[in-house]
């Protein structure tokens, strides 16, 4: 694992984002006191150094290369429940403090609520998940494009039946600098690379995609040409495979989900619900429920910020709370909600490190890290082997919730009828149709290969996208409705 120190972090931090403008760390202090009023319960800046490039590949030619630098603060003060909020996309000394009078004004022309809760004992070490690197900076322009050239040629030599391949590698690398009015002033610098693979396959008239990809916080050198093979491999065979699906069968019937990225349905349909703003206004299914059985015997969700060079991973969350390894459901027991920063004070807990925001230009929201179901006893053949009849689902492209209702509706993008034990036609156009809440309670057998998906993982909430990362080991969900064609 590559680490380098929190002073590190301040340097590169304070290089970027405040030594040009000649901003220093007592001007920032003294910008957030002037926010501080008798209706103002705590006030802090985030600010953002942003560089980013992308490549594409299609039809054997680099089409396109994009290369972007923003910067930023967002300016915040809480009062109760009530949110004020600005930002600026320029730096200057002069932009920040009229940004911060923003806020003060838009604060005052409001009535407090109810007085938040500071609770004691906050952290402001930093973990050391990932390293200060420059992902772009870590090959040159050539080793990108024969890295996306690289991939096509290995899909074309997999099979014949592959007319098309569509690639892109990008890199990014966010500076921030969290100050708050608790005095909290951390820094992050955070890498994250992603490879994106279509591929295209063609038999008799037929079409068929398949899709794949990961990343991780670490360089381009990340990408080994066992890594890649891995992600052409996968995007490969599901496109062959689904050259030979069938309609899929409807109905209700036994599922078994495969392991790592089917946990994506574990996000949507229960991750979401557990987060704390939907418990604190009794929106969410989850809400009240502490102590309370929500899953099967066996059942352990986690949401955890502190795997090394993860995609969902951060040293600290978007407020400056160092992130943790939170237990959310254990054997079956709700122990807990994420938590950001407004939503622990006003539910008397502390936060968990998972407020979270796209950018300076968004708001902190309590969101997700990387959230996964702990692995169990069975075998995963001995669970296909227990399906007298049923679907096996391996791979998803798309679903929504409901976070009121724990309604949900997930596309399979790869999946396989089970007859008599056995794993037998592939099958298209397969919708998993139920509820968050009861499909945790109808797991009768969890396997015992729980992995985290590639590093492709992206949550959407509020409008606001944040990376993020999802696993769960193979498990038989005794009921669900399956949405077919047949």
């Amino acid at each position: 694992m590559n680490t380098s120190s929190a002073n590190d972090s301040l340097n590169i931090a304070k290089s970027k984002l405040l030594e040009p403008w000649n901003i220093t760390e007592n001007l920032i202090i003294n910008a957030i006191n002037d926010i501080i009023t008798k209706n103002v319960d705590y006030a802090d800046m985030y600010f953002q150094h942003s560089s980013q490039e992308s490549w594409g590949l299609e039809e054997g030619i680099v089409k396109n290369g994009n290369f972007s630098i923003s910067n930023g603060v967002g300016i915040r003060a809480l009062s109760g429940e009530k949110t004020a909020f600005a930002y600026s996309d320029s730096l200057s000394y002069e932009d920040i403090i009229n940004s911060a009078k923003t806020v003060r004004s838009i604060n005052n022309s409001g009535t407090n609520s109810s007085k938040i809760y500071i609770p004691p004992s906050r952290e402001y070490r930093s973990n050391s998940l990932y390293g200060n690197c420059s992902p772009m900076d870590s090959m040159e322009t050539s080793q990108k494009i024969f890295l996306l050239e690289k991939i096509e040629m290995m899909a074309r030599r997999l099979s014949t039946n592959i007319s098309q391949v569509m690639a892109s590698l990008s890199s990014e690398r966010d500076i921030v600098i969290i100050a708050g009015s608790d005095g909290r002033f951390i820094s992050d610098v955070r890498p994250l690379v992603r490879v994106s693979i279509t591929v295209i396959a063609e038999s008799n008239g037929r079409r068929e995609i398949g899709r794949s990809g990961g990343g991780a916080r670490a360089d381009l050198l990340y990408f080994s040409d066992e890594i890649l093979m891995g992600y052409v491999k996968q995007a490969v065979n599901e496109a062959l495979i689904n050259l030979e699906a069938i309609s899929a069968p409807a109905g209700e019937m036994t599922v078994v989900l495969g392991n790592g990225w089917p946990g994506i349905l574990l996000h949507e349909a229960v991750g979401h619900g557990l987060e704390g703003d939907f418990n604190r206004k009794g929106s969410s299914v989850f809400s009240g429920r502490i102590g309370e059985k929500v899953a099967s015997k066996g059942v352990t969700v986690i949401d955890d910020g502190t795997i090394p060079n993860r995609r969902g991973s951060l040293n600290v969350d978007d407020e400056g709370n160092i992130t943790k390894k939170n237990v959310l459901i254990e054997d079956g027991v709700l122990k807990g909600y994420m938590q950001d920063i407004m939503n622990s004070n006003l539910m008397g807990v502390l936060p968990t490190g998972n407020g979270r925001r796209e950018s300076f230009a968004h708001i902190p929201l309590p969101r997700m890290t990387n959230t996964y179901m702990l692995g169990g006893t069975n075998n995963p053949k001995e669970i296909i082997s227990s399906v007298k009849k049923g679907l096996y689902a391996v791979n998803f492209s798309g679903g929504q919730v409901d976070i009121t209702s724990g309604k949900f509706v997930f596309s399979a993008s790869e999946a396989y009828i089970i007859e008599n034990g056995k794993i037998t036609n592939p099958v298209k156009g397969a919708t998993l149709i139920g509820n968050g809440l009861d499909v945790m309670q109808q797991i009768s057998m969890i396997g015992n290969d729980s992995v985290l998906d590639s590093g492709v993982g992206v949550c959407g909430k509020d409008g606001q996208n944040v990376p993020v990362g999802v696993g769960m080991p193979t498990i038989r969900i005794d009921k669900l409705t399956v949405g077919g064609t047949v």
